[in-house]
This record gives C-alpha cells, sequence and structure tokens, in this order.
C-alpha cells in the first residue's frame, strides 16, 4: 500500500473517499486500503457454502451440549432489524432453543416493535424486554450531544452488551448469538465510531455534563466481562459469518417467513439511529455512514459500484421523515430548537478528550519500559 493520499480520491473499489478519511492509502489500481481489509476480514472470518454449514452445525451442537438441560441453551439480542431477524431464524432453523432479549431504550419505531411482536411469535420464542430508565439515559444522551463527540450510540450499544450478559448469567446462558458480521458490517472509517466497551469514557462524559445519577445504567467493564466469559464460561458467537449471507435475499426471506417490515436504512429501526445518522452525522461531522455500508455491499459482491453510487445521490430520508422526527427528538429530549442549534454548532470534540480505559502505558508512552517490571513486582507482591 502506498503513503495516505494528499489529493481528493476515491476509492475504485468502492464509494468512500479522502474526505470520508484523509488517510485512506490506495494501491497501484486505485483501491483502497478499505478494500484490502475487507477481503482479509472475509478470508479470515466467512465461511459459505458447505464448508460455512459444516462449522455452523459443528457451533449449534456445542451450544446444545451447553445448554442441556436448561430452558434456553443461548440468547440473543432482537431490535427489529435485518441482522436480528436473521439470526433468530437461523437459530430457529438450527434447532436452538434461544431467550429473545430486546433492549427498550424508548426510541423503538412502529416497524420495529411489530417485527420483533412477528419474530418471537412466529418462531416460538420467549422474549425478555428490559427497559432502561427513560430519566438516566435520555440524560447520557444529552450529555454526549453537549460533549460534541461523534459516537452517541456508544451509550446504547454498551448498554445492550452489559444487558445480554446479566441475563445470560441469571439465567445461566452460556451462549450469546450475535448478528454482527463481516459482509455487512467489516468497513467503517475508525473516527468515525468509538469503542463501545469503555464504560470509563461514558462516565468521564457523564461527569461533565450529567445532571441525573447512573444509579441503574448497566455498565459493564473489562473485568467484568473477563469474569463473564472466564468464569461464567460465557461465549459470543457470529453467526451470520456462516451462512451465505445476501442482504437482499434474507429480506425477502424474512418477510416471506416471519412477517419482517422493511423500516429504511441501517439501524433505522430506532428513531434516534435515524435522526443520528440521517441529520446529526452529516450536519454536524461531515459523514454518510450509508458509504461504509454500501462500500461494504461492494466489497462483498451484493452491489455494484454504480448501484451505491446511484444510491448516495438519493436523500438519506424525506425531508417529511425529518421534520417529523426533529420535532419528536427534540421534544422527548427535552431541548428546545435554539438549544439543540447551539449544542449542534459546538466545535467537534475527541472521544479521548475525556477520560477512557486505556491503560497508563498506552496514556504515556514514556512509561512503557516500565511496564515489565511492574508486572515481576505485582507478582511478586502476590
Amino acid at each position: 500500500m502506498t503513503e495516505p493520499a494528499a489529493d481528493y480520491r476515491q476509492c475504485s473499489v468502492g464509494v468512500l473517499d479522502t474526505r470520508d478519511d484523509p488517510q485512506m492509502r490506495f494501491d497501484a489500481d486505485g483501491r483502497s486500503h478499505y478494500y484490502h481489509e475487507y477481503l482479509r476480514a472475509e478470508e479470515a472470518h466467512v465461511r459459505k457454502g458447505p464448508e460455512g454449514r459444516r462449522e455452523l452445525e459443528a457451533l449449534a451442537d456445542g451450544i446444545r451440549a451447553r445448554g442441556k438441560g436448561k430452558p434456553y441453551d443461548c440468547i440473543m439480542g432482537l431490535r427489529g432489524g435485518v441482522d436480528s431477524t436473521y439470526v433468530a431464524y437461523v437459530a430457529k432453523q438450527l434447532g436452538l432453543r434461544p431467550l429473545a432479549v430486546h433492549f427498550d431504550n424508548g426510541w423503538n419505531s412502529e416497524p420495529a416493535v411489530r417485527n420483533i411482536e412477528n419474530t418471537v411469535g412466529r418462531l416460538g420464542f420467549d422474549l425478555e424486554t428490559y427497559v432502561i430508565n427513560w430519566d438516566e439515559f435520555g440524560d447520557l444522551q444529552r450529555c454526549y450531544l453537549k460533549a460534541s463527540v461523534v459516537d452517541i450510540e456508544v451509550v446504547t450499544d454498551h448498554a445492550i452488551f452489559a444487558t445480554l450478559y446479566r441475563i445470560a448469567a441469571s439465567h445461566g446462558i452460556r451462549s450469546i448469538l450475535s448478528g454482527t458480521n463481516v459482509v455487512t458490517e467489516q468497513v467503517m472509517p475508525p473516527h468515525w465510531i468509538y469503542n463501545k466497551t469503555d464504560h470509563i469514557n461514558i462516565r468521564a462524559i457523564h461527569k461533565e455534563f450529567g445532571t441525573v445519577p447512573l444509579k441503574t445504567y448497566p455498565f459493564m467493564d473489562l473485568k467484568v466481562k473477563k469474569y463473564y466469559q472466564l468464569m461464567r464460561g460465557i461465549r459470543s458467537h457470529s453467526i451470520l459469518n456462516f451462512v451465505d449471507y445476501d442482504k437482499a435475499r434474507v429480506k425477502r426471506v424474512i418477510a416471506d417467513e416471519l412477517g419482517w417490515r422493511d423500516y429504511g436504512g441501517k439501524h433505522f429501526e430506532s428513531i434516534f439511529t435515524r435522526f443520528y445518522q440521517g441529520y446529526i452525522l452529516p450536519t454536524k461531522f461531515g459523514i454518510d455512514k450509508r458509504k461504509a455500508h454500501l462500500s461494504n455491499l461492494v466489497f462483498s459482491g451484493q452491489l455494484t459500484r454504480r448501484q451505491a453510487l446511484a444510491e448516495l445521490a438519493e436523500p438519506i430520508f424525506s425531508p417529511d421523515q425529518l421534520a417529523s422526527d426533529y420535532e419528536f427528538v427534540l421534544k422527548k429530549l427535552e431541548l428546545t430548537e435554539q438549544q439543540f442549534a447551539e449544542l449542534m454548532s459546538r466545535p467537534q470534540r475527541l472521544h479521548t478528550d475525556f477520560a477512557t480505559e486505556q491503560s497508563v502505558y498506552d496514556a504515556y508512552p514514556v512509561l512503557r519500559p516500565l511496564r515489565g517490571a511492574a508486572g515481576i513486582l505485582k507478582s511478586a507482591i502476590r
């Protein structure tokens, strides 16, 4: 790969460009490093056809064995979107007995609620819904707007992970079925998102801007996660990497079999996510997440580059939808138009402007030579 491009360039295969990532690198044929990273990830993690089926069946055998004699042999999050709905469908085909968990953060769209109900109803799965404390959660979302950091969705994703592990442990479940996958989710400029597991960063942002104590918000630090994984034996499995995951075909399957209803863009099952990706990100940060999502589909052979460019030429959502979401989001977050405009006009800040979960050696590189000595001393003290 060459050095980062100095002038404007666009990937010759996908649709990301140097405005999206000034550090983007290109090979001699104009293909970006995102394309090559995708190919490496696909080779390492994706198994298709008979090979994928064999590995998936072996994985399912292990899940059933670990869950033998219990009401459920696995747990899965259900949001009403394509990925989680198809995970449920595949689990049923494999003869697994999942407990479906829905994390309700107060932003469900009507199609998402209907999709969840249809999915568990037709598949015969039990559903447990965790409703987060809205006063705390709404305050956290306002904190992130005030902090002017890019990844407001951290507060949802972190809580989902923590909730799944907690509920799994409470039921003695050792297997989590995840909808994360390479063929639709690998590509994302790193500065468009932030580490979803960094509880210290969440606490730091809330400490500076929050007004409501976080008494019930489900935090999970690395020690707790390691406890769940090592002591309770809970493992997460990305089962969609073992199926031929063509998104257009999958949408048809879940629509026909489960009565699933399309709701628009990726993760638009959430009203806030729709507004965040459709208005906050492009307006404040100059980010159109469709470029990453569409590049992923092009790299995996599900779209042509021409189709992706044509989709990008269309608005993210209609003016009527934008106006409706704008009014709803501001009202729910208890913000006036003037207050929201002021928050949108604030200079962008990095998540790392606030305390993070990185070690002292990462925060202060000059101390890295002492890392080994510190470990020896710690062992001696024990």
